[in-house]
């Protein structure tokens, strides 16, 4: 898991050492000098984003706030809701922080993976300056290959990725060692004094710089989002043994290289190995910025999930693809709308460069939200102490309110990018949330009260046909339409009959001893019962499987789940003349329901034993 780990979650912060003090040299051409003030104070500035962001922040107190395993921004929310259920106004506004920062990790899963081939493949320009045009069409290539393979799921990916980014991480410290043998004063750059003296002598500067600085922590909320794939021991584990002792030794060396050799600022990581290891370092750079893009596509997936069964986003077909591991799963219409995004900025930027313009702002903006996010929970769950609330929210928020104003200075030159792909993932979610409200209280008018129904049958007895009809429905309050429609229309009624509400909770897993309930509504001897079914978000929602279990574990339910129909109650919504929602939100709701996944997909309903029976209601 650990070697897995390194392969899926570390791959966007593990390979910021190829380009993050090269750019904090670079910017206002040249303004920060190669001179020993200024060395020690950017690696000061890097190191301690590094321990206070990553370390301290992400692996030591926000993956505390699992929700039973899962990680990610929208777990924090839903954790939120779950905790302090009590304090509407408070969920209501942590609900909406965590879309803000969902929305802004789907743009980050946009831009990260074409910025990251895209710098590998022109690494191969150091080596033949002649392949230069096919560059972009071999970035294309592997971004195609790289999304084809999330169908196989992370634990292979990572156990084909773990070994070339355990090598990696190894080759970073060795290649960082030497240089600070050499040069061992470098490590008076640990000291957070240089850090503040670097800001004292040069304010406006060491604000700038603090935009370049951020490259060195892009994916720590990654690093979160992934914990449901593989766990909080892996994560911790893999970051302090291997990641950070690496990157550390190889920041370093590179700062020791820089003070000996001022020149090479120009591209201090290449330079720290000696010619004859160039062409093969290359080579393996190339390998593990392809595999950093594997962190954020990860994520995605999770967080998409979240959403869904949170009622944010439309049901999509979620597959699960390790027996062992529950959060590793694959969504294949996030992964194609990825690969579409990612395919449509590497051919429209064209470079890395150009890419950069766009790059930090949402990672900031997610930084942020997050530290927000945890500082509610700690504070209204967990009752933390005010001084302690503020103590973090200082020196965590504080420092990434810098990162995030430094970043903003890149809106006009490519930074509008992610804002606009996270506002256009926001208004998604909000409209489905809304339209989905209305939708159900609309359905709720035509089903009717189930109790009345059964009452109606008991007083007008219909043929009784034998078998087992299973009736997939949100409550046990109305009526399933397939149910209303089999009674009224075709006046038959089947001898067993269970309608079955999936009740999605606010945490990830819901033991299946807990899971199930079974209601005989009023009367035992009418073969007509509703069975409650309570999963988590991070649980497989397959009715069929969640009948036998409840058939093995419950004595009221008289049904054998494989020969049982299923019958499908299909709403189709078509654009009317309320005045719930405006026109274009109707519109847009419309759409999503029409690519959302069919209820016999997502339920995992037999093919040969399910019966969609269909209504309309306007929007």
């Amino acid at each position: 898991m650990v070697l897995g780990a390194l392969g899926v979650v570390f791959g966007d912060i593990g390979t910021s050492p190829l380009y993050a003090l090269q750019t904090v040299f670079s910017i206002d051409n040249g303004a920060v000098q190669p001179v020993p003030g200024d060395v020690y104070g950017v690696i000061s500035l890097v190191f301690w984003s590094i321990l206070l962001i990553v370390s301290v922040k992400y692996v030591v107190f926000v993956m505390r706030a699992d929700n039973d395993g899962e990680g990610g921004i929208m777990a924090v929310a839903a954790l939120i809701r779950r905790r302090v259920s009590g304090q509407r106004r408070l969920v209501a506004v942590a609900m909406l922080l965590g879309v803000v920062g969902a929305s802004l990790f789907f743009g980050d899963s946009v831009i990260t993976p074409a910025i990251s081939v895209l710098s590998a493949v022109e690494g191969i320009e150091v080596v033949s300056p002649d392949v230069r045009s096919a560059i972009l069409p071999i970035g294309v290539a592997i971004l195609v290959v790289l999304f084809l393979v999330q169908r196989f799921g992370t634990q292979r990916v990572g156990r084909l990725f773990g070994p070339v980014m355990l090598l990696w991480f190894l080759t970073l410290a060795a290649l960082g060692v030497p240089q600070i043998l050499t040069q061992p004063g470098v490590l008076r750059g640990l000291s957070p004094t240089y850090a503040i003296a670097f800001f004292a002598d040069h304010p406006y500067l060491g604000f700038i710089a603090m935009g370049a600085v951020v490259l060195a922590i892009t994916g720590a909320e990654a690093l979160y989002a992934d914990m449901g794939h593989f766990g909080r021991p892996p994560i911790r584990g893999a970051w302090f043994a291997v990641v950070f002792p690496a990157l550390t030794l190889n920041y370093l060396g590179q700062a020791a290289l820089i003070l000996r050799q001022p020149n090479a600022v120009h591209n201090p990581f290449y330079l720290l190995a000696p010619g004859w290891a160039q062409i093969p370092l290359i080579v393996l750079a190339t390998f593990a910025t392809v595999i950093a893009s594997q962190a954020v596509i990860s994520g995605a997936y999770s967080v998409t999930r979240q959403a869904i069964r949170l009622g944010f986003l439309p049901r999509l077909a979620v597959r699960h693809t390790s027996q062992q591991e529950s959060g590793q799963i694959y969504v294949p219409a996030v992964n194609w709308l990825l690969l579409g995004g990612v395919l449509v900025l590497t051919v429209t930027f064209g470079s890395s460069a150009a890419l950069a313009t766009a790059y930090g702002l949402a990672v900031t903006g997610t930084l942020v939200l997050t530290t927000t996010l945890f500082l509610v929970l700690a504070g209204a769950a967990w009752h933390w102490p005010p001084w302690r609330l503020v103590a973090i929210g200082i020196v965590f928020g504080g420092l990434e309110l810098v990162f995030f104003a430094a970043n903003l200075t890149k809106v006009v030159r490519g930074g509008w990018l992610p804002l606009l792909l996270g506002a256009l993932v926001v208004l998604i979610m909000l409209v489905w949330r809304r339209g989905h409200r209305v939708i159900t209280a609309r359905r709720i008018d035509i089903e009717g009260g189930l109790s009345e129904f059964v009452e109606q049958l008991r007083q007008r007895p219909l043929i009784r046909v034998p078998g087992v009809a299973v009736f997939p429905h949100p409550t046990k309050e109305t009526v399933p339409l397939a149910l209303r429609a089999n009674a009224e229309f075709n006046e038959v009624v089947h001898e067993h009959v269970v309608i079955v509400s999936v009740i999605s909770e606010n945490v990830p897993h819901v033991p299946t001893s807990e899971r199930f309930d079974v209601d005989a509504l009023s009367y035992s001897d009418d073969g007509i019962v509703h069975l409650a079914v309570r999963l988590g978000f991070h649980d497989d929602q397959n009715i069929p499987a969640a009948l036998r279990d409840a058939f093995m574990l419950t004595s009221e339910l008289e049904t054998d789940p494989d020969t049982a129909y299923y019958f499908l109650s299909r709403i189709t919504i078509e654009l009317g003349d309320a005045t719930d929602m405006p026109t274009w939100q109707k519109r847009l709701f419309i759409g999503l329901s029409h690519n959302a996944a069919s209820s016999a997909t997502y339920f995992r309903l037999p093919a040969d034993r399910t019966v969609v029976m269909g209504t309309r209601i306007e929007l």
